[in-house]
């Protein structure tokens, strides 16, 4: 069961990763193929920028603290099939909300070649990592021997 759970949290996470560079591709196709790009200085860039940022500043660290708060509720759980199946959401929703960043950001980086973007991306990518799952970080998060 440990096993199965694991290979759906990395499959959500590679797909994460496919969408940031499908993101990639994207932007640089309507940059370079269609001429599309969004004035950084506009109302448009700046409303948009506005929003990655914010959504990567919140969402990350937000991300990152309610999967761990989740968890340690799972701590007292009993039914360890319940427990993987919660530990399975708590890890897809915290992939999903990093990963959306990303791509966000890698997206809006190629629109309005604004560095800002990268760094934004670079955020989200690292917080990504952090999402990353392991054998040994499933069997720790959930050992109710350890303590809180």
């Amino acid at each position: 069961m440990q096993k199965q759970v694991l290979r759906t949290l990395n499959f959500f996470y590679y797909a994460a990763m496919v969408l940031a560079v499908a993101m990639a591709g994207l932007g640089f196709w309507l940059v370079s193929r269609k001429g599309i790009t969004i004035d950084p200085m506009g109302q448009t860039g700046i409303v948009l920028s506005y929003i990655v940022i914010f959504y990567i500043i919140v969402s990350v660290p937000v991300a990152l603290w309610w999967h761990n708060h989740q968890v340690k509720k799972l701590k007292g759980q009993t039914d360890h099939a319940v427990k993987l199946g919660k530990y399975k959401q708590y890890g897809i929703v915290r992939i999903a909300l990093t990963g959306i960043g990303l791509a966000a950001s890698v997206l809006l980086f190629y629109l309005t070649q604004q560095n800002s973007m990268i760094f934004c991306a670079g955020i989200a990518a690292v917080g990504l990592y952090f999402c990353k799952p392991t054998e040994a970080k499933l069997l720790t998060d959930l050992d109710d021997n350890i303590p809180d």
